[in-house]
């Protein structure tokens, strides 16, 4: 796991580091530049022309002393300087200074053009206005030219918190990035023009993060492979009982996809039963696409008989997780089966799809500041997962679309104020918010766009609590394996032709890595 830290808290962990803890700021920037320096050699040979465009900042001074690392090392490196050179920061004096002493050119114009590697110095992540002016026309040189292009911790331009481009921000192939991941290079946009994102340990103390992290409440992750680790665990004498009891309330007349994929991604994550409640028209389809699922079927009819309804109640008993909404439609029916497995379970429960959109009717707003209203939050149980895309969240909490993609992180903390619910907000990055914890997935591709992939994702959920997870670890661990299922797919099928049966089909070969 990596956490995500803003440009505030990133910089509140280097003054620490530099002031409290007493590691000079020169010995950071040095450590820094040795990072930068390694990853170019990685992708670079002796042939090739090295340009380091710099800033008068901190950000500039990295870039000046990898450039002279690498001259030093006998590639070919210069510096480009932007900006007022009597206004740098100390740091970048002083790596001017040495970097002229060593013979290092320090130019003020030069055809970037010439250079077939750029080191990108010019602008940190404290920037928080347009960029204009001279700083303008270089990014846009940059952008325009065919080198390789490296970017010092962010590429210039790009906000670290909002992850957009300031007007314009430089189109990085790599950024390496000091100490921890910033949201602007995980988001949207942010994340295209960060090209591929290297987080290197330039020094900075765990005791700087922890006190940083009590004051800012530093709270927002990502997931690596070592998190792989998190899977319920299996035990050697075990049986099926074991490894919990799924119920799937899916489906409805000619929507039988939904129930079956998600009954069956539950069992590829490991859950010894899954049951599936759906309508009596679906009992043959599902019985013979998946046998290994128990399966209790109703009628419209049955919502309206008590001895009906009772056995509807023990199905919602039984289980130890408890999904509902995939293909369910929204009529009256539904609405009845929503109100049962709200009112009457004592597993965790996870609603989705139409079981959201019945709650939209519920949610109606009378307090525009308040995105859910209180009765909503207090007929949910606490731990209640809900897994809405970004049209079922607008609907849900009366919010344009525009305004949750333009801030996701912004809305899953309003969503999360005073309520113990879990919100998975499934987007190209999938933010998972609970409390005051945030997750931001940085796992699948584009082949995972196509119908039923959610209803994968909730049977992958409802899986995981069931072999013992909690709701909020199931969601995190769900999003990110149900993603790196989608990329092990991606590569089998290729993004175009990628169904969500593909997605199931790879859970195994994942999960056993």
């Amino acid at each position: 796991m990596q956490k995500v830290v803003t440009s505030a808290q990133m910089k509140a962990i280097d003054s620490y580091t530099i002031e409290e803890i007493g590691i000079p700021s020169m010995v950071l920037m040095e450590r820094a530049a040795i990072q930068v320096v390694n990853l170019v050699k990685q992708h670079s040979n002796p042939q090739d022309k090295i340009l380091a465009v710099c800033g008068t900042g901190n950000n500039g001074g990295d870039g000046i002393a990898a450039a002279r690392i690498l001259k030093c090392e006998g590639y070919e490196a210069a510096v480009l300087l932007v900006g007022d050179e009597s206004k740098a920061s100390e740091q970048a004096k002083e790596q001017l200074k040495i970097a002229r002493n060593l013979g290092i050119s320090i130019l003020n114009n030069i055809n970037i053009s010439e250079y077939t590697i750029i080191i990108d110095g010019l602008l940190g992540i404290g920037l928080n206005k347009p960029v204009t002016g001279i700083y303008e026309e270089i990014i846009k040189t940059i952008n325009s030219g065919k080198h390789l292009v490296f970017a010092v911790d962010i590429p210039s331009g790009l906000s670290a918190d909002s992850a957009k481009p300031l007007n314009i921000a430089v189109k990085a192939d790599y950024t390496i990035t000091f100490g921890y991941q910033k949201v602007g290079l995980i988001l949207y946009p942010g994340c295209e023009y960060a090209g591929e994102v290297v987080v290197a340990d330039i020094g900075f103390p765990q005791a700087a993060f922890d006190a940083v992290s009590k004051t800012a409440g530093i709270s927002c992750s990502v997931y690596d492979d070592s998190d792989k680790k998190k899977l319920p665990i299996r035990h050697t004498y075990s049986n099926k009982g074991t490894y919990g009891k799924v119920l799937i309330i899916a489906g409805s007349y000619n929507m039988s996809g939904a129930c079956y994929l998600s009954a069956k991604a539950a069992y590829s994550c490991g859950a010894g039963l899954v049951k599936v409640m759906t309508v009596e028209e679906n009992r043959v389809i599902m019985q013979q696409l998946l046998p290994e699922a128990l399966l209790y079927t109703y009628s419209s009819e049955a919502l309206q008989d008590s001895g009906k309804i009772e056995e509807m109640i023990e199905q919602i008993h039984w289980a130890t997780s408890i999904v509902i909404g995939p293909g369910i439609g929204v009529n009256p029916d539904s609405e009845r089966l929503l109100n049962l497995a709200i009112t009457y379970a004592k597993a965790p429960l996870l609603i989705d799809a139409d079981g959201l959109n019945i709650l939209v009717s519920m949610n109606r707003k009378k307090d525009e500041a308040v995105l859910l209203q209180e009765d909503i939050i207090n007929m949910l149980p606490k731990d209640t997962v809900l897994t809405p895309h970004i049209k079922e969240l607008s609907r849900l909490i009366n919010r344009p679309v525009e305004e949750i993609t333009s801030d996701l992180l912004e809305v899953a903390d309003k969503c999360t104020i005073n309520n113990e619910l879990i919100f998975v907000i499934k987007d190209p990055r999938t933010v998972a918010a609970y409390k005051e914890n945030r997750y931001i997935n940085v796992s699948g591709n584009n082949g995972m766009a196509t119908g039923g992939s959610g209803d994968v994702l909730t049977g992958i959920i409802g899986g995981f609590i069931a072999g013992g997870l909690s709701s909020w670890e199931a969601a995190k661990l769900g999003v990110y394996i149900h993603g790196l299922a989608g990329d092990k797919a991606a590569e089998k099928k290729g993004c175009y032709s990628m169904m969500a049966s593909d997605i199931i089909e790879a859970l195994p070969e994942v999960i056993e890595e």
